[in-house]
C-alpha cells in the first residue's frame, strides 16, 4: 500500500514525500481511514510503529476537507478544532513536530503547550488563533483557569499514550478537561496495552469504537536482539564501559531506576572518557532538550534516562538500548527495548542484571512470553554467593494515579532541534 491510496491531499502527500515516504507502517495502514471516517477509535501500538503520524495525518486531512466543504473563508481569528493530550514534554514535541511537518503546505496552525518554560509566549500563540493544539495536562490546566484557552470548537480529541498518562496520575486532569470538552466530537486514544485501566477508560470516553491492534500487548520486538549480562551490582559500571569500548558503541540510550542513579552514571562514564549527558525530571527543560538534540547529533554517545522522562523520545535507527536498572514494572521493559528496532531496522536490548533483579527477571520473561539468553562477559563473572538486597522500588510514582500532576512530568518540551541523518526510508515510525 501507498500514501497516495489512502485519500489524502496533495498538499500533505507533498510533505510525506519530501521526507523519502512512499509506504505507511501497520498501524497508519489502518488508524488513517478508521480517522478519516469520522468515528471514535481505540488503536494499540507499540513504541515506534508510527502512531504519531496514524493520528496527525487524518487530521489534517479532516481539518482541510472541513474548511473546502464550508465553502465560505475563514472570517475572524481561527477557532481551535483539534486537542492532543500527550503525558510528557518529550512526546509533546514529537506530536509537535509532526503536525508541523506534515502540515506545511496546508495552512492549518498548531503550538504546543507544556510546564517547564514561560506561559507567555504559549499564551501569545493561543490568542493569535490555532488549528491544533498539542498539550501536557498539567499546562493546559493552568492556562484554561486562567481563561486563556478556549475548549469548547473542539471537534477531535487525541489521548496519545493513554496508559503512560494513567501511570503518571493525569486521570484526575483529564476528567477535568474533558468536562470543558464540547458533548459532540471524535474520540482517538491511542495506548500501548489495553489494561484493564486503559478498557475503563476507553468505556467511558469512547462511542462505538473502531478498535486497532497492531502487535500482540506487552509483545517485544522480533527485531530487536535482547541479551542478558550477568553482574554484581557493584560492577554495573566498569562493564557498561567495557562494552560500550569494546564494541565501539556509538549511540547507546541508558535506563537508570532513579534520577540520582542517573547522574551517577554519567560522572562515571564521564570518568572513564565516555561522552554522556543524563535525562530526567528534576533536570530543567532547556537541558532535557539539549541533551535529547546533542544525542540525536552524535555529539554525544550515551543518553542515560529515567522511564518517565525517555517516553516519547523517537529516535531513527538507534541501534542500542541497555537496561542499567530493571524496571519496576514489566511492562516498562517492552517500552524500553522499543526505542531500538524501529522503522525495519535492528536493534539490541542489553540487561545488567545483578542477584536482586531476579525476580523482575522473571516478571519480564513471563510478560514477553520468552527466555532472554544469557552471556556473563568474562572478568565480570558475578560472584555465586551473593545475596540478593531489598530494592528501593518506586512504587508510589506508579501507584499515584490518584495523585495530580507529578512534578516529573508538568508538562513537554520544546522541538528537538537535531535533525535525522540516516537516508529516507520508504516507511516512516514518527
Amino acid at each position: 500500500m501507498l500514501f497516495t491510496e489512502l485519500g489524502l491531499s496533495d498538499s500533505i502527500l507533498r510533505a510525506i514525500a519530501e521526507h523519502g515516504y512512499t509506504s505507511p507502517t501497520p498501524i497508519q495502514a489502518k488508524s488513517i481511514p478508521a480517522v478519516l471516517k469520522g468515528g471514535d477509535l481505540l488503536a494499540a501500538a507499540q513504541t515506534g510503529t508510527g502512531k504519531t503520524a496514524g493520528f496527525t495525518l487524518p487530521i489534517l486531512q479532516r481539518l482541510i476537507s472541513s474548511s473546502s466543504n464550508s465553502g465560505k473563508p475563514s472570517l475572524g481569528k481561527r477557532q481551535l478544532k483539534v486537542l492532543i493530550l500527550t503525558p510528557t514534554r518529550e512526546l509533546a514535541a514529537q506530536v509537535q513536530e509532526s503536525v508541523t511537518t506534515y502540515g506545511k503546505y496546508t495552512g492549518l496552525k498548531s503550538t504546543v503547550i507544556f510546564g517547564g518554560v514561560g506561559a507567555n509566549p504559549q499564551i501569545k500563540a493561543i490568542q493569535a488563533g490555532l488549528d491544533i493544539l498539542v498539550a501536557t495536562p498539567g499546562r493546559l490546566l493552568d492556562l484554561m483557569s486562567q481563561n486563556c484557552v478556549s475548549l469548547s470548537a473542539i471537534e477531535i480529541l487525541v489521548l496519545d499514550e493513554a496508559d503512560r498518562m494513567l501511570d503518571m496520575g493525569f486521570l484526575r486532569d483529564i476528567k477535568k478537561i474533558l468536562a470543558a470538552l464540547p458533548k459532540q466530537r471524535q474520540n482517538l486514544l491511542f495506548s500501548a496495552t489495553f489494561s484493564t485501566e486503559i478498557k475503563a477508560l476507553a468505556d467511558s470516553l469512547l462511542n462505538s469504537p473502531a478498535l486497532i491492534e497492531v502487535a500482540r500487548s506487552n509483545s517485544a520486538n522480533e527485531a530487536i536482539a535482547q541479551l542478558i549480562h550477568p553482574v554484581d551490582r557493584t560492577k554495573k559500571h566498569p562493564l557498561l564501559s567495557h562494552l560500550i569500548k569494546t564494541n565501539n558503541w556509538k549511540q547507546v540510550l541508558v535506563f537508570t531506576r532513579t534520577k540520582h542513579g542517573a547522574n551517577k552514571l554519567v560522572t562515571q562514564l564521564e570518568k572513564d572518557a565516555i561522552t554522556s549527558m543524563a535525562i530526567h525530571g528534576n533536570k530543567s527543560q532547556s537541558a532535557r532538550t539539549k541533551a535529547l538534540a546533542d544525542f540525536k547529533a552524535g555529539k554525544i554517545t550515551v543518553l542515560v534516562a529515567t522511564d518517565i522522562a525517555a517516553r516519547g523520545i523517537d529516535i531513527d535507527q538507534l541501534p542500542h538500548v541497555v537496561n542499567y536498572d530493571l524496571p519496576n514494572v514489566s511492562e516498562d521493559y517492552v517500552h524500553r527495548i522499543g526505542r531500538t528496532g524501529r522503522a525495519g531496522s535492528n536493534g539490541v536490548a542489553v540487561s545488567l542484571v545483578c542477584v536482586d533483579e531476579h525476580q523482575m527477571l522473571r516478571d519480564i520473561e513471563k510478560l514477553i512470553k520468552q527466555k532472554i539468553p544469557q552471556e556473563v562477559i568474562p572478568g565480570f563473572e558475578p560472584d555465586p554467593n551473593a545475596v540478593a538486597q531489598p530494592i528501593q522500588l518506586r512504587s508510589q510514582q506508579h501507584q499515584q494515579s490518584r495523585k495530580p500532576r507529578p512534578a516529573e512530568n508538568a508538562g513537554s518540551g520544546t522541538k528537538p532541534a537535531a535533525k535525522r541523518s540516516s537516508p529516507p526510508k520508504r516507511s516512516f515510525n514518527k
